[in-house]
């Protein structure tokens, strides 16, 4: 039996996230406490009393989402079964690192609010957007995509690779909002927009790559205890520069999850367990499996009424 431990990534947040596990757990207080002491400033309040607004600026997102993953960790490592590959969606590459004793987690919190700030600041409000394709093949996305962007002369393409008929675009809005419309007759089922402050994992994105890039090289990458599936190149890392590099490329480049789930399954795990908020992951990780016609169990933990152990 082969196990991965996946990270979700930005939307899973929720006002109240992690505190009753924070509640239950002196190690997961401990990690809260941890953020705020990284962080310089009550972040747990945060995300115990919100308000929803001041949650959802990416710079709380982002250290919210990691900090509530890394508590479940501390609070059920001795329970969860031990992992032979980790992988995180978007900035849950972040929490996976910190899982594997590669990042410590008060690197991963400050550098995860300072990703957040710098992604926010290269695109002002309204000028970028991001929307959700559901129901179609990624080749017919891309094909509207650039469709939308050449009729426009504006940004817009595939920014995550979900899995299961879900493909997410991000760009400039007015080359989103022409996607969808080229999309609409092409056999999507949906098309929503989502609400996110900036066009993530775009070519939008490439000055807060550039600023972002001198802070990764800063940190300390220790060896993880297993493999690391990451976002770019759906393939799994474990020196730190390879780590490193990872984490630089995905602020531009496209979550490619969809590969992920197939290696992972090309490499016989049937067991996930989603750590942190939300039940997205989990999710995907089981209809992949169905369409590819294996049998895995998937199982989401952020609070205490959340099994750890598989049925």
């Amino acid at each position: 039996m082969k196990v991965a431990w996946l990270f979700p990534g930005q939307g899973s947040q929720a006002v109240g996230m992690g505190m009753a596990l924070a509640k239950e757990s002196p190690a997961a207080e401990n990690v809260l406490r941890a953020t705020d002491d990284a962080l310089g400033f009550e972040l747990s309040k945060i995300m115990a009393e919100g308000p929803e607004e001041t949650l959802k600026l990416t710079e709380h997102t982002q250290p919210a989402i990691l900090t509530h993953s890394v508590m479940v960790v501390e609070a059920r490592k001795e329970r969860l079964p031990g992992p032979d590959f980790v992988a995180g969606h978007s900035l849950g590459e972040y929490s996976a690192l910190v899982a594997v004793g590669s990042l410590t987690h008060a690197d991963a919190v400050r550098t995860v609010r300072e990703r957040g700030r710098s992604m926010q600041a290269v695109v002002p409000v309204g000028v970028g957007a991001m929307a959700a394709i559901i129901g179609m093949a990624s080749t017919d996305v891309e094909t509207g995509c650039r469709e939308a962007a050449s009729a426009t002369g504006k940004v817009v393409v595939p920014a995550n690779y979900n899995g299961a008929g879900q493909i997410v675009i991000a760009g400039h809005a007015e080359a989103v909002d022409a996607a969808i419309e080229i999309l609409k007759g092409r056999g999507g089922r949906k098309m929503m927009k989502l609400p996110v402050s900036a066009p993530f994992h775009s070519p939008l994105m490439e000055p807060a790559q550039r600023a972002m890039t001198p802070v990764l090289n800063a940190l300390d990458f220790k060896a993880p205890v297993c493999p690391l599936v990451n976002n770019v190149d759906a393939a799994p890392a474990t020196d730190a520069e390879t780590l490193r590099q990872g984490l630089i490329r995905q602020i531009s480049g496209a979550v490619r999850w969809e590969a992920i789930m197939k290696y992972l399954l090309g490499q016989n795990v049937t067991r996930f367990v989603e750590l942190g908020p939300g039940k997205v992951l989990s999710g995907i990780a089981t209809r992949m499996a169905k369409e590819a016609g294996v049998e895995v169990k998937a199982i989401s933990i952020g609070s205490p009424e959340d099994e750890v152990g598989f049925t």
